[in-house]
């Protein structure tokens, strides 16, 4: 158990820096990692996922706001955007962890994995909008953050992996993008650690010290080290050159969850 706390500590540090830099709550990195560490300590298969989502989004809730903090003092976070998508992103966060209880772990990692992939190819490839297309109305914006949410849920993240990729093609630019995401990490995990709390507090074959389908070791090891890495994270990001942002993010996604599909296939 020792050798494990260490490792969910470096886990944090590591995904706090990206969390920073990139307006992600860090939770397809956080997921990929849990997945591989819980699998090798004996959690349940057909649970290993649920928990490694539910501790993820768990994590987020203290990372983003950590986050929000940085950028905020950068004057990067879009509030018009968050106040617009808001109650869309919580009623699709809570739609979607009831949706990802009644799946097996397996189902859940292949939608993961190809989730993931998608969204590595299309930061890598740096696809550009027709410089006319505006962000949505009030409806269209809705529906998008119902999606956002649902996405969310199912895959562990704070919504950056969706909502950077969309903000980015109605010609939000990336920085105020990756602000604006780090914002909208919040109510997505509030709402989604709520979500799996409730859907795996009938549990019973849990490892102990899980409370719902949160990993309370892992919680722990991953906030404490986020605190330290994130605000150096959201100061490189607006150091470092957009186009050097979309592919780190590519990259990470990636190799992430090539590990995935390793770890469970």
């Amino acid at each position: 158990m020792e050798w494990w706390w260490g490792a969910y500590l470096v886990l944090g540090l590591f995904v706090g820096f990206f969390a920073g830099l990139l307006g992600i709550g860090g939770g397809l990195i956080i997921v990929t990692a849990l997945v591989f560490m819980f699998t090798h300590q004996g959690f349940p298969a057909d649970r290993v996922v649920h928990i490694a989502l539910g501790t993820s989004l768990t994590s987020i809730v203290f990372t983003s706001l950590s986050s929000i903090r940085a950028h905020q003092r950068h004057g990067a976070v879009r509030w018009d955007i968050i106040r617009r998508v808001l109650v869309g992103v919580v009623l699709g966060t809570l739609v979607g962890t009831l949706f990802a209880d009644a799946l097996p772990s397996r189902y859940l990692a292949i939608f993961f994995t190809v989730f993931v992939y998608y969204s590595a190819a299309q930061m890598w490839l740096d696809m550009r909008p027709k410089a006319s297309r505006q962000l949505p109305g009030r409806a269209g914006m809705t529906i998008g953050g119902l999606g956002i949410g649902v996405i969310s849920s199912l895959v562990g993240a704070g919504g950056g992996v969706v909502s950077i990729p969309l903000m980015t093609l109605c010609n939000v630019p990336m920085r105020n993008a990756v602000g604006t995401s780090a914002a909208l990490g919040l109510p997505i995990a509030v709402a989604g650690a709520v979500g799996y709390l409730i859907t795996g507090i009938d549990q019973t074959n849990l490892p102990v010290l899980t409370f719902g389908y949160i990993y309370l070791p892992a919680l722990a090891g991953i906030v404490i080290g986020t605190f330290f890495t994130v605000p150096y994270g959201a100061k490189a990001a607006h150091t470092l050159p957009v186009p050097m942002l979309k592919k780190i993010f590519g990259v990470i996604l990636f190799v992430m969850a090539t590990k995935m599909l390793f770890t469970l296939f």
